[in-house]
């Protein structure tokens, strides 16, 4: 074995296999995976193997395509065939019109991958399945480049190229301890001595958190007992002259494919088993678990029902072996949070169909710092400290029992709620507060007319759409309170803060005191990688001179990563996390100024506290920190205070608001003002795959400034012109929302995306942002959406239509 390498990947199955071989493909040949048995003897041996393209969201749908294009090459390479079964064709069933309406919604995003699926009805379901019922159907989405591949082949020809190209695999080599060094370089401890490198990956599969240990992490990822069997020969198959279409049953919760001249028939019962909670055996190498079909006979009887065939043939094989899952069900797939060169990629709960692509999007992360999608819906850091063992088990058992059951917008499932909660969570309940959930926090919604109200799940505007018109409306026209809670904040202190954040932004830092700004990091390659607001609060009995950095809700890890691994040793720079210490109260309308007078002393007129103020002050008795900002375009204040003081600040607050009927307010009301406010979303249309010009963010770059992260990229890019802009666009609907993901067309021709939308309650419009190509931008030019399968006219309009000139926020 070598003593040094310059990445060690830990896990033989799909998920290291892959990253090994994409590590060489992007020119690192020095690398090394250890496997603690057999490549493939975990997971992976047992999967069941399907290679769908169907994604939730665009990354997604590109890292399949990937592995599909990989595996096809696989499979077709004469040295080393491999077996795959590709094209095969594939459905998901619906039986009701909403999820019909999603599928719609899936086939305009996939387009825009160059990606094309077919929403068809029960008949043509039936005819392109010829062994299921139409019953309780209406339709479903037609996949045809969906198959299966043999596991085991597909690992061994990933690490039969990776070692052509330099790569070493250790078998049978466990590791036993991971050190980590001064440098950030690590020691790799096995049972056969120890290498040095400068990198380490988990891909553990589930043994993922044994190897989290051994770095003093623990990582969100449970698993799931898994069964399917195999069936003995069905007639129907081997008369019909072509391999039968593979199944996504949501209706039943079961999926099938086709095994030889049988069927694979795998099931997602509702009576599911977590496993492995207590530790794993040792010994468990491709192992299973006790088979257990009395768990899933009402799945079978719905299985038996859409297919009759299945009743008269007999079971030839029943397997019952652990998944993985994530608290949302994505794979965890980049920096592990709080380490340095350490990474993972685990939780692939669909391994095999989709970890071609996985693998490929670590391998860039590893080797260039940023993959070629913005890999949010797949960052480790997207869970921060709240996803404990209990909470990620309660998570992935609702994931498993609604397997193919995608979330609707605005759908928030129960298990593990509330996770996160203030002081004022009861109270909001109280009041008739709707949750939604932010990185574990419950925020407010919108407000409930009734206990028993239940919006209906669906992609149109739903029974909500008044009451959040009359939230806007009280904001727009008197005054509204909203609790903002989970608001990342870090507090920067040390000489050297403002010139290191000068570095850090593109644009200009303000260094005054009393004073806010708002800015944007870029990084390496230039493209945005986060936006920030910095508060400069000089020194008194609270604290030192400091910074107040902030920034979106899900961002502390990733914030806190991207800042920490930018200070230089010789920097007096001390960075420290609020997060979860402090609470926002947004108090915003135009009698916003004469509420927040009426309970705390000072002076708070235009010409005291203008527009991107900031001062440390009391409400009632309560310690605060107020900012004049605003993400609703009306007058506001951002009132930050300690959870401890929150109730305090509350009451003070409700009892100054009487005189002006202040009225609540939620995140749906505050998700329409920006819109009209042309004001962005972190992850919805900020992302590293845009520069700032192709973001609209032209006047927070400053190019004079000596450097900044991303400077001489975002030059050579900046000189060669945008290929896409962000644009904001009136939607031709009263109907539906345009969609993140939704394609634009022009004369048959995919032009742009959807990356937010909602409707403008104070103007009374559909918005939308997308990213177009640079041609269609221009402010008047006409373009055609295609709205979950209808074609709806769109309008690019000047950014901001609401209030364009910002008067209202200014006061």
């Amino acid at each position: 074995m070598k003593s040094r390498t310059r990445v060690v990947v830990i896990g033989g199955g799909i998920a290291g296999c892959s990253t090994l071989y994409h590590l060489t493909q992007e020119g690192w040949s020095d690398v090394v995976l250890m496997e603690r048995n057999e490549l493939t003897s975990g997971t992976t041996w047992h999967s069941a193997a399907q290679v769908t393209n169907f994604g939730m969201n665009q990354t997604m749908v590109g890292l399949k395509t990937h592995s599909i294009n990989l595996y096809k090459e696989l499979a077709e390479d004469p040295e080393y065939p491999i077996n795959y079964h590709h094209g095969d064709g594939g459905i998901r069933l619906a039986n009701t019109e909403a999820q019909m309406q999603g599928y719609r919604h899936f086939t305009s995003m996939a387009r825009g991958m160059d990606v094309h699926f077919e929403v068809i009805d029960a008949e043509e379901c039936a005819r392109r399945h010829p062994l299921i019922s139409t019953d309780n159907m209406i339709g479903g989405l037609w996949d045809p480049l969906d198959g299966d591949i043999d596991p085991a082949q597909l690992c061994q020809a990933l690490a039969r190229r990776a070692r052509n190209a330099g790569a070493e695999v250790y078998r049978n080599t466990p590791v036993t301890a991971l050190t980590q060094h001064k440098d950030d370089t690590w020691t790799v401890h096995t049972e056969h001595g120890d290498i040095d490198c400068d990198i380490v990956v988990n891909a553990g599969g589930y043994r993922v958190n044994e190897v989290g240990a051994m770095m003093g992490v623990h990582h969100p990822v449970a698993s799931m007992e898994h069964q399917y069997f195999l069936t003995e020969d069905i007639p129907a198959i081997k008369d019909a002259g072509h391999r039968m279409p593979l199944l996504r049953c949501p209706i039943s919760d079961y999926y099938c494919r086709q095994e030889k001249n049988g069927l694979l028939l795998g099931f997602y019962e509702q009576d599911c088993r977590p496993w492995g909670m207590d530790g794993i055996d040792p010994n468990f190498v491709n192992a299973l678990c006790p088979d257990d079909l009395d768990r899933v006979t009402n799945v079978l009887e719905g299985a038996f029902e859409r297919m009759p065939a299945l009743m008269e043939v007999g079971i030839h094989t029943v397997v019952n072996g652990p998944i993985t899952y994530t608290i949302d069900g994505a794979p965890l797939v980049g920096p592990i949070p709080g380490k340095r060169n350490a990474f993972c990629i685990i939780g692939l709960r669909a391994g095999l169909g989709e970890g071609g692509g996985h693998g490929w999007l670590l391998a860039q992360q590893i080797v260039h710092g940023e993959a070629c999608y913005d890999t949010w819906c797949i960052d480790p850091r997207r869970f921060t400290g709240h996803t404990n063992v209990e909470l990620t088990s309660l998570k992935a058992i609702e994931d498993y029992q609604n397997e193919f059951r995608f979330h609707f917008p605005h759908e928030h499932r129960p298990a593990g709620r509330p996770a996160k909660t203030t002081p004022l969570t009861p109270i909001l309940a109280a009041a008739g507060a709707e949750f939604t959930v932010v990185n574990g926090w419950e925020r407010v919604d919108y407000f409930k007319p009734t206990p028993d109200f239940h919006p209906t799940l669906g992609f149109d505007f739903d029974e909500t759409f008044d009451l959040i018109a009359a939230e806007v409306k009280n904001v727009e026209t008197n005054v509204g309170l909203c609790e903002v809670n989970g608001f990342n904040r870090f507090e920067i202190t040390g000489a050297d803060r403002h010139s290191f954040l000068d570095r850090m932004f593109c644009g200009a830092v303000t260094k005054r005191d009393g004073r806010v700004g708002l800015g944007y990091l870029l990084n390496d390659f230039g493209m945005v990688k986060g936006e920030a607001t910095i508060a400069n609060l000089p020194a008194s009995d609270r604290g030192p001179a400091r910074v107040w950095y902030g920034s979106a809700a899900a961002s502390e890890f990733h914030d806190m990563d991207w800042l920490t691994k930018h200070v230089q040793p010789e920097e007096d720079v001390q960075i420290q996390s609020l997060t979860n210490d402090h609470t926002i109260l947004v108090l915003a309308g135009p009698n916003a100024r004469a509420v927040l007078s009426a309970c705390s002393r000072g002076d708070w007129s235009k010409a005291a506290f203008p527009w991107l103020s900031v001062r440390e002050c009391f409400i009632g008795f309560a310690p605060a920190i107020v900012m004049g900002v605003s993400f609703s375009g009306e007058l506001a204040y951002e009132i930050h205070i300690p959870n401890a003081s929150l109730y305090a600040a509350w009451l003070a607050l409700q009892e100054a608001g009487k005189a002006y009927n202040l009225a609540l307010f939620g995140a749906r009301a505050v998700d329409s003002m920006r819109m009209e406010k042309g004001f962005m979303h972190w992850k919805a249309d900020l992302l590293t795959e845009f520069d700032p010009f192709e973001t609209s963010l032209d006047r927070f770059v400053k190019f004079e400034k000596p450097a900044f992260i991303g400077k001489e990229a975002l030059e050579k890019r900046h000189a060669n012109g945008p290929k896409k802009k962000l644009v904001s666009l009136e939607v031709d609907s009263t109907r539906t929302p345009a969609l993140g993901g939704g394609s634009l067309m022009q004369n048959g021709k995919v032009i742009g995306t959807i990356s937010s939308g909602d409707w403008g309650h104070r103007i009374g419009k559909n918005l939308a942002y997308a990213f177009v190509d640079p041609d269609q931008a221009e402010i008047g030019n006409e373009l055609e959406l295609d709205l979950c399968g209808e074609s709806v006219g769109v309008k690019v309009i000047a950014p901001s239509p609401y209030d364009p000139d910002f008067h209202h926020m200014r006061g």
